[in-house]
């Protein structure tokens, strides 16, 4: 792991600074640590939010809370390229966040993560981890910088707060009222996961969780937003088909709109004729990449 990521936060905690002092010594340590790829890996993102939870710590007469639900914004190119793998993402965060609050509260633990008061545990008000990602469309979040907003529980108290971070040591841009009006829109469309498509592209193992109507799939391109870009070969068309969900029935159908061809379950589709989905089927992309779809009931 990155030690940039979040070694000022966890050196500052340890010698007692305020939480202001933990913010600038974060702020220099992060000053121009653009990457010259200019690129948002997955890694990175668990980095600065292990980073965000060490800076965001509350500590109490017992215990010391840590933040437990994360934002985190990324310009929307970068959202796009990391859509297919959000999820993972998450999955990899949630665990190590776990292994470091494991690490804070083990016996023989490094000086380092040494508890700041005799006794004290480290916890977090939640029984997991929430984190979730949004694409910034106001032009605060520039390309290869993320900016996460952080709470130590569900409902924010004043003076029981999480903390803002930037990659890149930047002042955060993006407003409180923002942060909680995007997290209620994450909240209600978590509740409604309508269906999960699993495939294996260039990029990896993917799974997408279907939580619209209409989701158009791809390998799209910087003048076609598709809302399931794959990476794999020319083969698949930029926009290659159309998965559309009926809300009053609740049932899929498929439209084809490539070159190539798309198969349901083994059986070709007719190029632009709407076909009806199974709650479970194989959805082939012009012979090159499969897509396991599964409807949630």
């Amino acid at each position: 792991m990155n030690g940039r990521g979040w070694n000022a936060g966890t050196i500052a905690a340890s010698e007692g600074l305020s939480s202001r002092q933990m913010g600038a010594c974060a702020s220099m340590a992060h000053r121009d640590t653009r990457l010259e790829t200019g690129r948002i890996s997955g890694q990175i993102i668990i980095n600065e939010l292990i980073r965000n939870m060490e800076l965001g710590q509350l500590e109490m007469g017992y215990s010391v809370l840590l933040p437990c639900i994360f934002s985190v914004y990324l310009h929307p190119d970068d959202f796009k390229r990391l859509l297919g793998v959000q999820e993972l993402v998450k999955e990899d965060a949630r665990r190590a966040l776990s292994a470091r609050l494991a690490a804070r509260n083990a016996n023989g633990r490094p000086a380092l993560f040494k508890r700041s008061g005799k006794g004290k545990v480290y916890r977090i008000a939640r029984n997991d981890w929430l984190i979730d990602f949004f694409a910034d469309s106001e032009g605060a979040v520039p390309p290869g910088d993320l900016e996460i907003h952080s709470e130590l529980n569900d409902v924010a108290q004043p003076g029981y707060r999480g903390v803002k971070t930037t990659l890149i040591g930047r002042e955060p841009a993006i407003t409180a009222a923002r942060v909680a009006s995007d997290r209620g829109t994450a909240r209600r469309q978590a509740e409604r996961v309508l269906a999960e498509i699993r495939y294996q592209d260039d990029s990896g193992p993917q799974t997408y969780f279907v939580t619209q109507n209409e989701v158009t799939i791809g390998r799209g391109g910087e003048e076609l937003w598709v809302d399931l870009p794959l990476y794999t070969s020319e083969e698949v068309s930029r926009e290659h088909l159309l998965l559309r969900r009926d809300p009053d029935r609740g049932s899929f159908a498929l439209l084809d709109k490539s070159r190539n061809g798309t198969w349901l379950n083994g059986r070709r589709l007719a190029a632009g004729v709407e076909t009806a989905l199974p709650d479970r089927a194989e959805i082939g992309l012009a012979d090159v990449l499969t897509l396991h779809f599964e409807a949630r009931k």
